[in-house]
C-alpha cells in the first residue's frame, strides 16, 4: 500500500470519527443536569466507549487476550450506537431548528425544558438498546437463499451442480469459532457439490483466526469438488500473503486471478480483489485475459468479490458471476447508499446471457449488528442444457 494513501485514509477516518463522537458527547452533556453525579460519570464512560474499538484493535496486535477481546466487542457495539445516536440527535436538532422559526413544541416541554431533555435522552438510549439488541439477534439468524439457474451450455456428464456460496464471513474476534461452526453446519446441511467463499473470509488480521484455530474447521466442510475462495479487500488490508497461505494450508483452494477446470465439466475463474493495486502496486488481470484461458463452450463461473462493473462479465461471456462485499448495507441507512453505488447491490440479476448474484454476506464487519439487511448463505442449483 502506498504510504500517502494510508496517511490520507487514516486521517480522514479519524477526523470523521472524532467529529461524530464530539457531536454526540456535547449533546449528551447538555442533556444532563449541571449539578449531581451524572456528568462526572458520563465523561470517563464516554471516553472508554468512544476509544474502545481502536484500543481493542491496537491491543490485539501486540497482546491478544480477554482484554483485547473485551475492547473489540465493546468498540464494535459502540460503532452501532454511534451511528444511531448521531442520527437520533441530528433529527432532534433539526426539529429544534424548525421549532425556532415555526414554534410547534408543546408548552409542557417549553416550561420544563431541562427535565424534558433528560427524559428524551434516557428514552432515546433505551430505544437504541432495543434496536441494536434486535439487530444483534438478526445478525445471528442466518438465512438460506435458494436459487435455480439454467445455463444454456452442456457440462460434459453433469446435468446439475449444487453450489453453496458464502461471502464476507469476516472471521476473527467477532465472527469467532462458535459463529463459524454454525455457518459450516448450514453449509453441510445443503449437501453441496462445491463450496465458494467469495472474498473477505478473514476480517483483516489473520492472527485471531490462528489464535482460535479456526482453520481446522474448514476440514469439517463436506463438498464433492472441494472449497474455493478468492481474496476480498479485507484480506489485503490485513496482509493477503499471510492470510492466503494460512487458508491454503487448511484445504482452501485460493484463486488469485486463476482459471480452474473442474471434473472436465465447467470452469471457475477466481479474480483478485479490485483493491489489490492499492496494496501491492500491481494490477489484477482483466476478465477478458482470464477468459482466454477457458474453453467457453463449457460453463464459466466467475468469483469476483466487489460487484463494481457487472457489464464486464456480461461482455466477456461469463455464465455466472458471484460476488459479495456490499453486505446489502448491513445497517440502515447504508443499504440505501449501496443501492446507489452499485448496479447490483444485492440479489439476483441477469444481464445479456450472464447470471449475477450479489450476496449480503453471512458475517458482519465491525458492529455484529444487522438492521435492514439479513445474513445469508446462498444455495444455487445450476441446471445445464
Amino acid at each position: 500500500m502506498k504510504i500517502p494513501f494510508v496517511a490520507i485514509f487514516i486521517s480522514v477516518v479519524l477526523i470523521f470519527f472524532s467529529a461524530i463522537n464530539y457531536y454526540i458527547f456535547i449533546r449528551g452533556w447538555q442533556a444532563l443536569p449541571e449539578a449531581g453525579v451524572l456528568r462526572k460519570i458520563y465523561l470517563p464512560v464516554f471516553i472508554i466507549f468512544a476509544s474502545s474499538f481502536f484500543a481493542g484493535r491496537i491491543i490485539e496486535r501486540f497482546y491478544m487476550s480477554f482484554v483485547s477481546d473485551f475492547f473489540v466487542w465493546l468498540g464494535a457495539f459502540w460503532l452501532a450506537f454511534m451511528l444511531y445516536f448521531f442520527l437520533l440527535i441530528l433529527l432532534l436538532d433539526i426539529l429544534r431548528l424548525i421549532n425556532h422559526f415555526i414554534p410547534f413544541f408543546p408548552s409542557l416541554i417549553i416550561a420544563n425544558y431541562c427535565k424534558a431533555k433528560l427524559i428524551i435522552a434516557f428514552s432515546g438510549f433505551v430505544i437504541l438498546i432495543l434496536l441494536i439488541g434486535a439487530g444483534f439477534a438478526n445478525a445471528l439468524n442466518i438465512r438460506i437463499r435458494k436459487i435455480n439457474i439454467e445455463i444454456n451450455k452442456p457440462a460434459s456428464h453433469l446435468k446439475t451442480l449444487n453450489i453453496v456460496m458464502a461471502s464476507d464471513v469476516h472471521l476473527g474476534t467477532i465472527n469467532n469459532r462458535t459463529r463459524f461452526t454454525k455457518v459450516i453446519e448450514k453449509i453441510n446441511s445443503l449437501n453441496p457439490d462445491i463450496v465458494f467463499f467469495a472474498g473477505d473470509l478473514v476480517d483483516e488480521d489473520v492472527t485471531p483466526v490462528i489464535r482460535h484455530n479456526l482453520g481446522d474447521l474448514f476440514g469439517t466442510i463436506r463438498s464433492k469438488y472441494g472449497i474455493y475462495a478468492i481474496t476480498g479487500n479485507h484480506e489485503y488490508i490485513g496482509g493477503a500473503k499471510k492470510t492466503c497461505a494460512y487458508l491454503s494450508d487448511h484445504g482452501i483452494n485460493m484463486l488469485k486471478d486463476t482459471v480452474v477446470k473442474i471434473d472436465d465439466s465447467f470452469y471457475i475463474i477466481g479474480r483478485e480483489d479490485k483493491d489489490m493495486p492499492r496494496f501491492t502496486g500491481k494490477e489484477r488481470k482483466t476478465l477478458n485475459e482470464l477468459m482466454k484461458e477457458a474453453d467457453t463452450t463449457f460453463p464459466v463461473i466467475v468469483l469476483n468479490h466487489q460487484p463494481n462493473n457487472p457489464r464486464e462479465a456480461a461482455n466477456a461471456g461469463a455464465d455466472l458471476q458471484l460476488s459479495g462485499h456490499t453486505h446489502d448495507g448491513q445497517m440502515f441507512p447504508f443499504n440505501l447508499l449501496v443501492r446507489r453505488m452499485y448496479q447490483i447491490s444485492y440479489g439476483y440479476r441477469k444481464i445479456n446471457n450472464t447470471h449475477f448474484y450479489v450476496s449480503s454476506g453471512v458475517g458482519t464487519w465491525a458492529p455484529p449488528v444487522r438492521i435492514g439487511s439479513n445474513p445469508e448463505i446462498v444455495n444455487i442449483m445450476l441446471n445445464f442444457r
